[in-house]
């Protein structure tokens, strides 16, 4: 299963099934971490553990330490706050990641939705909510960077007054997100300023932004203050984060501590270990510096 028909089919939907690619066996995971440092609020992202069930998996993640998880809506709340999970990126409004804010047509039912589900975060007690762009669909970048701030005007108010924080999310347009526009940190930076709302942010994804740009360090000394989530996945492949891919986690995780970041870092890639809970420990592990 791929994030897009993940979030595609509806921002609110139940989990459905992720095949395992692989079956490199791991010893399962049945005792917590000996010792977290607690520099990194460590999340996950639920859709890559889809094949297991959401009561199953909630308790997994007390067992590791793991307090927060990603991309959920209100259905998945009572039961997080039943294991003390806490949902650290929102969703539950907006038409997908190819229908977003760079396109008029859609603003007044983006609107119409973000109000509705902003004070319903709040109430819950979370804070960050996510957003997309949407494809260009033949767009300039310009135009749609004017049509993105014309629309996310219209929510940051409410926004504001109930503390909740809206973060664009960068993806790439090259490998899994074909004709995305949020896919430089320059343009989601230049929007942030633009809108010059402290409850406007860019969830900065790692693997997409590798594949984009590269440079991944020096983006994030250079941009941090309009960062304010980031993912985790291994590049090429999008799967664990070890030794098999190209990126070298601990230091990258460093930096964000060394910008004074306090937010979340949630754990996205795609498990090919036949135990993924196993896959998960070992990438928060890597994180937890």
């Amino acid at each position: 299963m791929k994030r897009r028909s993940f979030i595609g089919s509806s921002a609110a939907a139940s989990v459905g099934l992720l095949v395992s690619q692989t079956a490199n066996a791991r010893t399962t995971v049945t005792t917590p971490f000996a010792e977290l440092k607690n520099n990194v609020n460590h999340s996950v992202c639920r859709w890559c553990y889809s094949s297991i069930p959401m009561e199953d998996f909630l308790k997994s993640l007390n067992t590791l330490g793991i307090k927060s998880m990603d991309l959920t809506g209100p259905e998945d709340w009572p039961m997080m706050k039943k294991y003390d999970i806490h949902a650290s990126m929102c969703w539950g409004a907006g038409m997908g990641i190819e229908k977003g804010w760079n396109e008029p047509k859609y603003h007044e039912d983006l609107i119409k939705d973000y109000l509705q589900i902003i004070p319903k975060v709040a109430e819950a007690g979370y804070t960050n909510l996510i957003c997309f762009s949407g494809n260009r669909a033949g767009m300039s970048d310009f135009v749609g960077l004017e049509n993105c701030v014309t629309g996310l005007k219209q929510i940051l108010p409410l926004a504001a007054e109930h503390g909740v924080v809206i973060q664009m999310e960068l993806l790439n347009s090259k490998i899994d997100h074909k004709d995305y526009m949020c896919d430089h940190s320059d343009w989601g930076v230049e929007l942030c300023r633009r809108l010059g709302s402290e409850n406007f942010k860019l969830l900065y994804d790692i693997y997409h932004m590798q594949i984009m740009e590269g440079d991944v360090i020096r983006t994030i000394q250079n941009y941090h203050p309009y960062f304010g989530h980031y993912h985790t996945g291994g590049n090429p492949g999008r799967h664990e984060i070890n030794q098999t891919q190209e990126l070298y986690y601990p230091a990258i995780m460093q930096a964000i501590l060394e910008t004074g970041f306090k937010g979340h870092v949630a754990q996205e890639f795609i498990p090919t270990w036949e135990d993924k809970i196993a896959a998960l420990k070992e990438g928060v592990t890597i994180c937890d510096v």
